[in-house]
């Protein structure tokens, strides 16, 4: 849903850009750094030191809207540079739900194992469902509807790592929300890709 406001972040999308850009660091490096990072929030997630996991996750997700920012602002966006964008996405993704995987937590309703890895299989199917239609020539441009794309995704995830803090058996519950509804967004979006017209 924030995906599809995106141009109601312009201005702040602009000064992060001009802000960004005076540090002489391609868009590629921050993401290339944001994946360190997320390394670094996975660390400390296994370790169950949930205030450092946040730290870094939330830089790592922070770093993901500098480098499509800086990218824009220094008018040095390509196709390239946003395919490495997507790709480090969902390596970002992956790697902090795999922290998730290794932590005992709590079951509701379904093993939570099976909640983190509906989690991100819809997560992945989220972004599929966008990509393969404009491989197959489906659409002629790419939809971003649906209930939880990446920034929603990030702060549920957020979520759960603040809840760690409070209480290490409520981790359950936004990945839960996250797993349904990642992939309400993917059967969304497959609609949309499939409806006529």
């Amino acid at each position: 849903m924030l995906e599809e406001k995106r141009e109601n972040f312009r201005g702040m999308s602009e000064a992060t850009g001009n802000f960004f850009s005076k540090l002489k660091i391609s868009p590629n490096q921050y993401t290339a750094v944001s994946l360190i990072f997320v390394i670094a929030s996975f660390f400390f997630l296994i370790r169950v030191d949930f205030l450092l996991a946040l730290i870094f996750f939330f830089l790592a997700a922070v770093l993901d809207f500098i480098d499509g920012a800086v990218a824009r602002f220094t008018q040095k966006t390509t196709k390239k540079g946003a395919y490495c964008d997507t790709v480090a996405d969902r390596y970002v993704e992956g790697i902090i739900l795999l922290g998730f995987l290794l932590l005992p937590l709590t079951d509701f309703f379904l093993p939570a194992k099976v909640w983190i890895f509906l989690s991100l299989f819809g997560s992945l199917m989220t972004s599929y469902a966008k990509a393969a239609a404009g491989e197959k020539n489906l659409i002629q441009e790419r939809i971003k509807s649906g209930l939880a794309g990446r920034a929603e995704r990030i702060i549920l995830i957020i979520l759960a790592l603040i809840l760690g803090m409070v209480n290490f058996s409520w981790i359950i519950y936004p990945l839960v929300a996250l797993a349904i509804l990642s992939n309400i967004t993917a059967f969304q979006r497959i609609y949309l890709n499939l409806r006529p017209g």
